[in-house]
């Protein structure tokens, strides 16, 4: 039974809530006609909605403290998707199913949805680089989207004034971004938690204002336009043809990108990322180089952020200063948050949902953002740990009894 203390709580929630979204629910300016629209009854709705979700996370966390704790110290929610990848059938079943609607997707559906989803797949690799960086080796980095500018800005001036190819770009753009992310790597060597984010907050903001200020390199504000799409074995492509085509691109970089990042995760390298994100002090006792780990993780993500920024150069044929703001290292770093620190799997879904969400919530108009962000502060309360958590691994020594 809900006590009264839990019934007043939740009224001044749902009254708190009512006034923080009061702009934007109630209020409705006409600037045509001038006038102003007073919607109350949203205000009501909103109330009611707010303090239903408040009872509703009340009693499941109530549920939560007071029921049977699992046993064998694991968790059972999350567990359903490890249970289909440990077996072999049901996890071939699954890429079967993928591989199918990765095929045909862009037959089935318009141009406008495989351009949505190339986008979601471009985040989902972005979001597995940033996932080395933040999840595996424990650096959180809010400046990743400096490597992605430089990945993009590598292609866009190489072809404005040498004329080159994408192909011929790509490993070059990855490269210079594995070059910066060493560059950061160095002065942050000796740094963690807070302290790190606010260097890589500040690294990330002088390469937007480099690239802003800079006209003379960079063609400041107004960008660079007219940028080559990815070209196929010298064949001229439609703008439909070359849609498709850059949506095959990023589905074979996002199947090489899982394989890679699955390798390193299970190497000797992903092992002491692990335990550099765990305890340093520990893991330089046990004679792991903390210098090179660290090295190797910021220039193993700003690579992969680098490859995208071509892409991301090659699909829009234009780029500018403001496509590289700190918004855009937030979403990453809440892809790989959201997923599950850590988690491969967890971040492809994570990025599928942070990316496509808001554009299959534009039905609900100018409420989208708001429903979009209610969404995911109810993720947050009920899988702190991410839609799919990252299982630790276990080690048991059974003593064979003599026969």
């Amino acid at each position: 039974m809900v006590s009264l203390k839990e019934l007043k709580k939740g009224l001044l929630t749902s009254l708190w809530f009512v006034f923080l979204t009061f702009p934007i629910v109630v209020i409705k300016v006409d600037p045509i006609a001038r006038t102003v629209a007073w919607r109350w009854e949203n205000a009501a709705y909103m109330a009611m909605g707010t303090f239903c979700i408040y009872l509703l996370v009340r009693y499941y966390q109530f549920r939560k403290q007071n029921g049977k704790k699992p046993t064998g110290g694991q968790e059972k929610s999350g567990s359903v998707i490890h249970t289909i990848l440990q077996n072999p059938r049901q996890r071939l079943v699954l890429l079967g199913v993928f591989a199918s609607i990765a095929l045909f997707f862009p037959h089935v559906l318009s141009t406008y949805q495989t351009n949505v989803m190339t986008t979601a797949l471009m985040y989902v690799v972005l979001g597995l680089g940033l996932n080395i960086v933040v999840g595996m080796a424990g650096l959180l980095d809010l400046g990743f989207v400096a490597f992605y500018a430089v990945g993009a800005y590598t292609y866009s001036l190489l072809n404005l004034h040498f004329g080159l190819g994408f192909w011929a770009v790509l490993p070059i753009g990855g490269l210079c971004a594995a070059f910066f992310g060493i560059l950061l790597g160095f002065p942050v060597l000796r740094l963690r938690g807070d302290y790190l984010a606010i260097v890589t907050l500040g690294f990330g903001e002088i390469i937007r204002l480099i690239l802003e200020n800079w006209g003379e390199f960079s063609q400041g504000p107004s960008g660079i336009s007219n940028i080559s799409r990815p070209s196929f074995f010298g064949v001229e492509l439609s703008l439909e043809q070359s849609i498709i085509y850059t949506y095959y691109l990023m589905v074979i970089l996002v199947i090489v990108t899982i394989f890679i990042v699955n390798r390193l995760q299970d190497s000797r390298l992903g092992r002491a990322w692990i335990a550099l994100r765990e305890d340093e002090i520990a893991c330089q006792a046990m004679g792991i180089d903390k210098r090179k780990t660290k090295l190797v993780a910021f220039s193993l993500g700003a690579f992969w952020a680098g490859i995208i920024g071509v892409m991301f150069a090659a699909k829009t044929t234009f780029v500018n200063p403001s496509s590289f703001t700190f918004l855009e290292s937030a979403i990453i770093l809440a892809i790989v948050v959201l997923g599950g620190m850590g988690s491969i799997v967890g971040v492809l879904f994570g990025a599928l949902i942070l990316i496509l969400m808001p554009e299959y919530l534009r039905a609900l108009s100018e409420y989208r953002m708001l429903a979009f962000g209610g969404i995911l502060v109810c993720m947050m309360i009920f899988r702190p740990q991410g839609l799919i958590s990252n299982i630790r691994r276990t080690y048991k020594f059974e003593k064979k009894t003599a026969e």
